[in-house]
């Protein structure tokens, strides 16, 4: 009896081990048939449907996003070169583009039209009236005034006529004769020769 009990030890162990081994396989059947999806799954792709309008704004590198056809109304954001968004309609002329922008009010917005080249045809839409700037902006007087100086006005120089000038006149002195009556000019002529005949007298003494 005692030589019986390890053979029945091992056909036990042997028996239990096949049990386990086969309940591994079921449970490992069951998962796969869990796993495998019964509906299609779709397949997602990256390009859009409908018309596209493709960024072209060389050598610029983004071009502006405004919430309306238009430089007046304001820039909600930008596009860089080469980047494609879908393209809704475009305005009468075809100036501007309506395109799909999400993350602003309704979700789209307008860039200018010789920026983007669009693929496929657009739907024309009235152009909306030019917006008004919210505010006005005006000046307050009583700040103005304090940086005006008032500069006190200044009298003109009134002209003074210079004196009348005075230019002095002289008379001619009358001729008057030598001593005599004689005229000067003999008187002088004589004073000469009775010179040179001193002169003459003087060097014949000499000689």
């Amino acid at each position: 009896m005692l030589k019986k009990f390890p053979l029945i030890i091992s056909v036990a162990f042997i028996v239990l081990a096949l049990v386990l081994f086969f309940e591994g396989a079921n449970q490992a059947n069951a998962s796969e048939s869990y796993q495998q999806p019964t509906v299609s799954i779709p397949t997602v792709t990256g390009t859009p449907k409908g018309p596209i309008a493709i960024v072209y704004s060389d050598p610029e590198d983004q071009i502006n996003v405004r919430s309306g056809p238009g430089v007046l109304y304001p820039k909600v954001g930008v596009l860089i070169n080469r980047q494609e968004v879908p393209a809704l309609a475009k305005t009468e002329g075809g100036s501007w583009v309506k395109i799909a922008y999400p993350g602003v009010l309704e979700g789209v917005a307008w860039v200018y039209a010789p920026y983007v080249r669009v693929t496929g045809e657009l739907p024309v839409v009235p152009k909306p009236p030019t917006p008004t700037p919210e505010t006005t902006p005006t000046i307050d007087p009583t700040l103005a005034s304090q940086f005006i100086s008032e500069i006190p006005p200044t009298r003109k120089p009134t002209y003074t006529p210079p004196p009348p000038l005075v230019i002095p006149t002289y008379e001619s002195a009358p001729v008057t004769s030598g001593t005599g009556g004689l005229p000067s000019g003999f008187i002088i002529l004589g004073l000469v020769s009775v010179g040179i005949f001193g002169l003459i007298v003087s060097f014949l003494r000499r000689s």
